[in-house]
């Protein structure tokens, strides 16, 4: 799970990698024997039993330095990824982040070029809200209705959701699933964890070789198989 990628000196949030940081990153993978792709490869892959060697890699918020930074990266390491993206802030910025800098997103035209370049598009909600205190109707439009703006600005089927926060419950996981995506990414959803509420780990500037390492392994400890998936 990774956010942005540029400048990390005002990062309260830790939420930005380096470039420099994310190359190494990639390289590690790779020298490793793995290869990050976006999740619905990986989903793909695993349902034909296929997925060994592979690793879902995530970007939230869809900030504008994915395209300008973070996308010749992972060409170079031939690697792919999921941009789980905002349709109702279209070239606005991180607003909901009461501090750190204000990064800009992405808008309609800075999409459709990384989904021309092969990135798979997913959605991050409308807004970036907590879906858990919402009521129906928003939460519908939220979910159902960044699904309907997403397809319509890819002109393609939007399979994945993210959870702005990772925050979710079962009406939120159910409202996922009635839209018609195909799975959910969370952080670390627990027993509500499946298809629809995938696990992932958080990956951010300090992250080493070292500590990379460490939570590959602690990772494939905590999460018990995903049926389905």
């Amino acid at each position: 799970m990774y956010h942005s990628v540029g400048d990390c000196s005002d990062d309260p949030y830790s939420i930005t990698v380096s470039p420099d940081r994310l190359d190494h990153q990639l390289g590690w993978l790779r020298r490793r024997g793995l290869r990050g792709v976006s999740m619905a490869e990986l989903l793909a892959a695993r349902a034909r039993g296929k997925g060994r060697g592979l690793v879902g890699l995530t970007f939230d918020d869809g900030y504008a330095d994915f395209v300008e930074t973070a996308l010749p990266l992972l060409h170079q390491h031939d690697c792919g990824a999921t941009l789980f993206v905002l349709p109702g802030r279209l070239d606005g910025d991180n607003a909901w982040d009461p501090l750190g800098p204000r990064k800009p997103l992405l808008g309609a035209r800075g999409i459709r070029l990384a989904a021309a370049e092969g990135i798979e598009i997913g959605s991050h909600g409308l807004t970036h809200i907590d879906l858990t205190q919402v009521d129906d109707a928003l939460l519908h439009s939220e979910v159902a209705g960044s699904r309907a703006v997403l397809s319509d600005l890819t002109g393609a089927l939007v399979d994945g959701f993210c959870y702005p926060y990772g925050t979710i419950d079962a009406r939120v996981v159910d409202a996922v699933r009635d839209a018609g995506y195909r799975y959910g990414c969370g952080i670390d959803p627990g027993p509500l964890t499946g298809p629809h509420a995938l696990p992932r780990v958080h990956i951010g500037q300090n992250d080493t070789a070292v500590r990379l390492l460490l939570k590959l392994k602690l990772h494939r400890l905590r999460r018990r198989p995903v049926e389905g998936a």
